[in-house]
């Protein structure tokens, strides 16, 4: 009880209410969206094809709103573009539930990616804000925690809600993340998070755009993190394809590999990142990459269970050290006036996300999934190379050493 009273001490109330609401709004994000494409195919009568245009929407539109939404949040404020992102959010949910037209579903995922992105770099920014530097890491380590948390429970809660009435998963979605805005709004009267942050008048969009033009280490590290997403966007999109045509009962297995994934970053998280915070924060990210390589690699010749099932902790342990690590990362680089465009700007290592699937599909028909994770391995591998670059180049702000 006493550990978790002193953990509870050491961040602002505010984080709490953020790490419990992305508990419930991934969730009940993960209980609807994952079965989008089932319900459409269903429901509105729409082809293959244009399901795949309006699931990839989604991501493609959060590559470019993460960045316009952490600039707007450090000219505006945290407060009011997290308040329009969960509000807004809300409204799309229940637009999906009432939707029919193939166009009002592009539309509103669309809509989704956009305000998803303007969420995310606004509230890892705020947690920044009202963390102290050494406590940081433990901060985003949770919040990957609370997101793989609603990431494991919200599928479960959707196939079941699917098998009752499809669309009501749309609205339960929008509830919980009407209830989220409310409640967070509360909260920031109660703890006065104002509109301005400091420095707010000092931001225009010709510095947000100045900050990819002349910041090295910024850039070498958002193309470190597009190779990771390439790679890691395998895990949803071609790894079950291949295990289904190289391992007996592979979608039993892949099924299996994911609840893995899940659990093991729920228990190991917070542990690891414990270990690691006596080590430079890039030489950890390098570490990560070392082994998520090594997971994909091992996924390329798992023709049974017990290697698909050690490649998946490999991946997992290397995931576990990447992600909230990267948060840190850019909080290094950011000065306090452009936090939010920092963690906007790093949105678009989402463009792995996008490409990888694609890039991934194409090896697995025409060179085979086992040689095809060798050489997403081998390109995930590279991002150390990018890691290291920006690990030595100089911050344009801050007067940091990424690497020691």
């Amino acid at each position: 009880m006493n550990k978790l009273t002193v953990l509870k001490n050491q961040f602002h109330p505010i984080v709490w209410v953020l790490l419990a609401g992305t508990i419930l709004a991934r969730g009940a994000a993960f209980m609807s969206l994952p079965f989008l494409a089932i319900y459409l195919s269903k429901t509105a009568n729409i082809s293959p094809v244009l399901i795949g245009i309006t699931i990839g929407m989604s991501p493609l539109a959060a590559t470019i709103g993460g960045f316009v939404g952490g600039q707007l949040s450090d000219k505006f404020g945290r407060k009011l573009i997290m308040l329009i992102s969960l509000f807004g959010i809300s409204v799309v949910f229940f637009g999906f539930s009432m939707a029919s037209h193939p166009i009002a579903f592009i539309i509103l995922n669309t809509c989704s990616g956009f305000l998803n992105s303007f969420f995310e770099p606004t509230s890892q920014a705020l947690i920044a804000d009202i963390t102290e530097k050494d406590k940081r890491m433990k901060a985003f380590s949770l919040r990957y925690t609370a997101i793989n948390i609603g990431a494991s429970a919200g599928p479960l809660l959707g196939a079941y809600f699917a098998t009752v009435q499809a669309n009501l998963t749309f609205l339960i979605t929008g509830i919980i993340y009407l209830i989220y805005g409310v409640l967070l709004w509360m909260l920031m009267n109660r703890f006065k998070i104002t509109s301005e942050p400091a420095g707010a008048k000092k931001v225009s969009f010709k510095d947000s755009i100045n900050v990819l033009k002349d910041d090295k280490a910024l850039r070498y590290f958002i193309i470190g993190g597009i190779l990771i997403a390439l790679g890691y966007s395998q895990i949803e999109s071609n790894l079950p394809q291949h295990l289904e045509h190289t391992v007996k009962n592979g979608i039993a297995l892949y099924s299996i590999l994911l609840s893995i994934n899940a659990v093991f970053v729920i228990l190991m998280q917070l542990p690891i990142s414990t270990f690691v915070e006596k080590f430079a924060v890039m030489k950890v990210m390098m570490a990560g990459a070392v082994f998520l390589c090594l997971g994909l690699f091992g996924f390329g010749f798992s023709f049974n269970w017990p290697t698909a099932i050690a490649s998946m902790i490999a991946l997992t342990i290397g995931e576990i050290l990447i992600f909230p690590s990267s948060s840190v990362v850019i909080d290094k680089l950011a000065p306090d006036h452009l936090r939010g465009t920092y963690f906007g700007a790093n949105q678009f290592r989402k463009i792995g996300q996008f490409i990888g699937p694609i890039f991934g599909g194409y090896l697995l028909k025409h060179i085979g999934g086992m040689n095809g994770f060798y050489l997403i391995a081998l390109l995930t591998f590279l991002s150390i190379i990018f890691y290291n670059l920006g690990s030595r180049s100089k911050p344009i702000y801050r007067n940091i050493q990424l690497q020691k």
